[in-house]
């Protein structure tokens, strides 16, 4: 049949652009004002594209009415189905019944006896929301009434039930979602808990983004048995090349739990600010210098590490320590010269007052980058820092360092072995301030200058040889170095024999004394390469020996082993370890072994050190820590996971975490079993800490709910095997 095209242009009033129907179809009658189309109907209206069985227009009241397995499409994402549609077009107003409307670009779907819709706003009477497939869902949430705006696309549902298949799990009178990935205003979703200790715990974040520089999320949380508080992250952009954040945090306990277990404090607050600017001195100084500047910022305070334990309820995210370090770095660079500024401010934790901790406010750091003469022979560069290390009490010190070295090199046979000559001037210089406490006379902290020079010589080769499948690359070399001249005065002469001496090095007389011995010796080393033909590494090797000189014969220090070998497309093997011929044992040995494919992910490391000096209670000599972890994803669905980590020294278990994760387009659930050994302060200052052992159930109603890689959703604390701690 002749398909006809009727283009409808309305009365005057009504004959803006955005007001025009355009009405294709394969039959039409028209009788006075009302046009009757029947066949392939198609309709387009404003960003509308609608098709159906039948249409009927009415040209003196404008309302256009389509019926039949109807379809619409509005803008990129939205589209519509039911078997009757009602447009107004001079009332700007549509109608659905039944409604049926899916968002593409959230992958969320919505059901309901009927839908009205006036500009861009659109109401639902009675239905079920999804994201999940429709024919069976495997959660929906029903509502009585939903309001959903398709320019700012947030959906609002009001007496909403979640079902999981067709079991009731979870009533809200209200619950508000945007199906824009943009950031907005909004409630998060919560996070809950349970512990015999701490009771029932609720936090529920509410995220603030007015502007697009700047958001805010705000974290209220309740432990019935413990406490409350609140936590918050504000964090903005203030140009295209700065930004920063600021964290904050508040909790207080209750006058029963607090009691029960020795809390070092009754209120836990803390605050950490971020701030970075990648062209600061240009962008704050309105200068146009070509170098390039920088700052960064990080400035942490707090009064105890219950503050980042009770920031979230899922521990393992949390790094916890007793010392805080706040930093402030500003830089200037060139091509040749590097201009650099840095603060640092520390902070113990388990001490009542920290005036008696050294603080380097600031530091003066001026690098000149290596440059050659001689045509590139000779190579010099240059490095000087100035550190202030101040407390308010105790001794105080302004301690600069100078150091140039000067390298003079040639190749020879035809640039097969390459020779270098090296020099180093060094310099230190003291200024002391300040009053020390305690015994130590005043007149053992004079200024003074220590200078001194020392000499390297060297020779090197590398060869490469390229075979059918692999490339062989060998480097190999030695270097001489022996002590030259040096001057010291003052601090540096009164001290040297004594704080020379490891054994006195924690005295506090020593404290400013970092001036190591430049010894005669003799370093050896060789390594290799191995590469495959597409030029991937298979086996790095490296050996390096150090024999030093003194006045009764050689004593050979360290020798030093590291091996990286990728024994194949998944398994990697790494080992670095120091020998000591003089204790005749490791003092250090790390080992890992590691095995990836697309279905398992497995890696065994263990550390060991050993730095050689008598046990104590405030020196543990040697460190042994095992690390482990299994990841076995079984499909696309299911995978698995186990973390072990554990001192072998102290015989304690640090952490230890085993779980699984069932995930689908829609929807993840999981379970973990984890125990973490974390700090607290103790009410006599001392650190302390807790052994927490956590069951995690974790659900995402996907998209309402995001994956961030976290553990989340409802988390029960179990009881302590001691059962002092639960």
């Amino acid at each position: 049949m002749l398909k006809l095209f009727i283009f409808l242009i309305l009365s005057a009033l009504y004959a803006a652009a955005d007001d025009r129907v355009e009405v294709y179809a394969t039959n039409m009658d028209t009788q006075a004002n009302i046009i009757t189309a029947e066949g392939e109907v198609v309709v387009v209206y404003q960003d509308y594209y609608l098709s159906a069985k039948k249409a009927i227009y009415n040209r003196d009241s404008g309302e256009l009415e389509l019926f039949e397995n109807i379809h619409a499409t509005q803008g990129e994402n939205i589209r519509f189905l039911g078997q009757y549609a009602k447009l107004n077009i001079a009332q700007k107003e549509r109608t659905f019944k039944p409604f049926y409307m899916l968002e593409q670009s959230a992958d969320v779907w919505l059901s309901g006896a009927n839908g009205y819709s006036k500009e861009s706003d659109i109401d639902i009477k009675s239905g079920v929301m999804s994201g999940c497939d429709p024919n069976n869902p495997l959660w929906k949430m029903e509502f009585t009434s939903s309001e959903y705006n398709t320019d700012t696309m947030w959906l609002n549902l009001y007496n909403a039930r979640i079902y999981i298949y067709d079991i009731p799990v979870f009533y809200t009178p209200y619950f508000g979602y945007s199906l824009n990935t943009k950031r907005r205003t909004g409630v998060l979703p919560p996070m809950i808990g349970l512990s015999s200790k701490e009771g029932f715990y609720y936090e529920q974040s509410l995220f603030i983004a007015e502007q697009n520089w700047w958001d805010l999320d705000l974290r209220p949380q309740i432990r019935t048995n413990r406490g409350s508080g609140v936590y918050s992250t504000f964090r903005f952009v203030d140009s295209e090349i700065s930004k920063g954040s600021l964290t904050s945090g508040f909790f207080q306990e209750q006058e029963d739990y607090y009691l029960e277990n020795k809390l070092g404090n009754k209120k836990h607050y803390g605050f950490n600010f971020l701030y970075e600017n990648s062209d600061v001195i240009n962008q704050w100084f309105k200068t146009n210098l070509k170098g390039q500047s920088g700052l960064y910022m990080d400035i942490v305070n707090m009064n105890d590490v219950d503050y980042i334990n009770l920031s979230a309820n899922d521990t393992t995210k949390n790094a916890t320590a007793t010392q805080l370090l706040s930093r402030i770095n500003l830089f200037y660079n060139t091509d040749n010269n590097y201009f650099g500024s840095y603060f640092k401010h520390y902070k113990d934790l388990t001490l009542e007052s920290n005036e008696k901790t050294l603080q380097n406010l600031p530091a003066l750091h001026y690098h000149r980058y290596l440059d050659t003469l001689l045509e590139n022979h000779l190579l010099y560069s240059m490095d000087i820092k100035s550190n202030n290390y101040y407390r308010s009490v105790g001794k105080s010190a302004t301690q600069t360092d100078l150091n140039i070295p000067l390298t003079l090199q040639t190749s020879l046979f035809d640039e097969r072995m390459n020779i270098a000559y090296k020099t180093n001037l060094y310099a230190q210089h003291t200024n002391f301030n300040g009053k020390e406490e305690g015994s130590i006379s005043l007149d053992e902290y004079n200024s003074g200058l220590f200078a001194r020079n020392y000499h390297a010589v060297s020779a090197s080769s590398q060869l490469t040889r390229a075979f059918d499948e692999v490339t062989h690359v060998i480097d190999f070399g030695t270097q001489y170095q022996v002590a030259g001249s040096e001057f010291e005065n003052g601090y540096y002469d009164e001290q040297k024999d004594y704080c020379s001496d490891d054994i006195n090095r924690f005295n506090p007389i020593c404290e400013f004394y970092n001036i190591e011995n430049i010894k005669e010796n003799l370093q050896l080393y060789f390594s290799h390469y191995l590469y495959n033909i597409s030029g991937r590494q298979i086996i790095y090797h490296k050996l390096a020996q150090n024999t030093i000189y003194e006045e009764h014969g050689g004593q050979t220090n360290e020798i030093e082993n590291e091996l990286d070998y990728q024994i194949s497309d998944s398994i990697n093997f790494y080992n670095n370890m120091f020998y000591n011929y003089e204790e005749s044992a490791f003092s250090k040995n790390f080992n890992k072994i590691s095995y990836a494919d697309d279905s398992y992910n497995v890696g065994l490391s263990h550390m060991y050190k050993n730095i050689f000096l008598q046990k104590s209670a405030e020196i543990s000599p040697i460190t042994s820590y095992m690390t482990s972890s299994v990841g076995y994803k079984y499909n696309k669905h299911y995978s698995y996971s186990f973390k072990h980590n554990y001192d072998l020294e102290r015989r304690e278990k640090k952490g230890f975490e085993i779980g699984f994760l069932y995930q689908k387009r829609c929807w993840d659930f999981g379970l973990t079993y984890l125990e973490n050994n974390r700090p607290i302060l103790s009410r006599d200052g001392s650190s302390d800490s807790i052994y927490d052992r956590y069951v995690y159930i974790t659900i995402r109603l996907k998209p309402i709910m995001k994956s961030d890689g976290s553990l989340s959703g409802f988390v029960y604390r179990l009881p302590d095997k001691s059962g002092e701690n639960q």
